[in-house]
């Protein structure tokens, strides 16, 4: 027999399901509260609240696990690449070699974008946020394939997921070249996803650009690491957007400006801002923890602590030694590497931040990795909007597959009564 809930209203007894998930996470359906008792649900944030059955990725922030599609994170990002995540994320599977292969070489075929699109960032000033030119370029992909827009055709939907796929770098890498005054590198389709988005970021016409397999595999990684991370913030407002059953340009569109946040994917150029400020004030990483404990000031130690995590980040582990072979790789003493890991020593000994649980999260060290390979801090997000894609997509295509209805929260009114307006001589 079902698991029943009572909720007591005065003298009145209300039951409700209670759901539980194949991981055994519980939860109450409120579906039909409002309808049999007249009231509604209040929980700033979504805290509480879970707004969908999913079953592509499950957390758990007491015990530090992060599963796609039921397998660990730590063993996709030691056995697979981004791509075959990817696939795994929006196809529920990973694939054999032959899907693999076709899945690939259609991505291939859809990396260049159109040849207006030159004139889409001539239009836009040179200092643009990357973040801004993305989401822009993403939604006006609609006008230039107005042939994958409808969210109930499976083949206009395929074609969709996968031009986004591939193109969301050449945008990215777009957004990077007009910012600087360099020409815009055609994408190279011999390369693979990854070492084309290098390539179309960092080469010139001038000269040869060999892409660097120990930089490649680091940001393969860290792309798979971002590749889902269930109803975060971004995930729910493209849920939201496409509920309305807008197209999937303008719902990914949608996505990336929320991304676009510092207390979401914004947070990793916010460590290394961070660790530059103590590198220019020159004081030691100690000063600075005494600092972020002390009520009398405003330094917070950025990249520790996350809202689902009570426990290490299982993406951290794995970034950390990703970011130790990209800088040996490459030469590079960084300063601002010994400052995060004399942080990351002192917090983890700290009972201060120990008892509040503040563990290191992914954006602690994927900060570090894309400042070694020369990225500006400005296109950091726009990075990880390039690995949260799949994700994305994932969950909006799973949310049309459930028939959601359009997703529209309720409120509790807290402001004035019912009122007469005055003439303006009268006010």
């Amino acid at each position: 027999m079902a698991e029943k809930a009572e909720l007591r209203i005065g003298g009145d007894v209300i039951e409700l399901d209670v759901i539980v998930g194949t991981e055994g996470e519980r939860a109450i359906n409120i579906e039909e509260l409002r309808s049999k008792t007249g009231l509604i649900t209040l929980d700033p944030s979504y805290a509480n609240t879970g707004s969908c059955e999913s079953s592509i990725t499950f957390i758990d922030g007491e015990k530090g696990i992060l599963r796609y599609r039921g397998y660990d994170i730590a063993e996709l990002a030691e056995k697979c690449t981004f791509l075959e995540t990817a696939y795994l994320l929006i196809e529920g599977k990973l694939p054999t070699r032959e899907e693999l292969d076709k899945f690939r070489e259609s991505i291939r075929y859809h990396t260049m974008v159109h040849e207006d699109f030159r004139l889409f960032y001539r239009a836009m000033p040179k200092d643009a946020h990357p973040m801004a030119a993305c989401s822009a370029a993403c939604a006006s992909l609609a006008t230039f394939y107005p042939d994958s827009l409808d969210p109930r055709d499976p083949r206009e939907v395929e074609v969709g997921v996968h031009r986004l796929i591939a193109k969301l770098p050449t945008i990215a890498s777009y957004a990077y070249k007009h910012a600087i005054g360099q020409p815009f590198m055609y994408p190279d389709n011999r390369l693979s996803y990854v070492g084309n988005f290098l390539h179309m970021m960092f080469a010139t016409p001038c000269e040869p650009y060999e892409v660097d397999p120990v930089v490649e595999r680091a940001l393969d990684l860290l792309f798979i690491l971002h590749a889902d991370h269930e109803q975060n913030c971004s995930t729910s407002t493209v849920r939201i957007v496409g509920s309305s059953h807008v197209n999937l340009f303008a719902s990914i569109s949608a996505g990336i400006n929320a991304l676009w946040g510092p207390r979401h994917g914004g947070a990793n150029q916010g460590v290394i801002e961070m660790l530059q400020a103590i590198a220019e004030e020159g004081i030691t990483a100690k000063d600075f923890v005494d600092r972020a404990k002390s009520r009398n000031d405003t330094s917070r130690l950025v990249g520790f602590g996350h809202r689902v995590y009570k426990n290490f980040d299982p993406r951290a582990k794995i970034i950390k030694k990703a970011c130790f072979d990209v800088l040996a790789r490459l030469g590079v003493n960084s300063k601002l590497l010994e400052i995060a890991v004399e942080l990351e020593e002192l917090a983890l000994k700290d009972d201060y931040f120990v008892e509040r649980k503040l563990y290191p999260n992914v954006d602690f060290y994927s900060g570090v990795i894309y400042n070694a390979i020369g990225t500006p801090e400005s296109m950091f997000t726009a990075m990880f909007a390039i690995g949260r894609l799949p994700g994305w997509i994932a969950q909006w295509a799973e949310m049309h597959d459930h028939q959601h209805k359009i997703g529209r929260p309720r409120q509790v009114y807290q402001g004035a009564n019912e009122r007469s307006v005055q003439t303006i001589d009268e006010r």
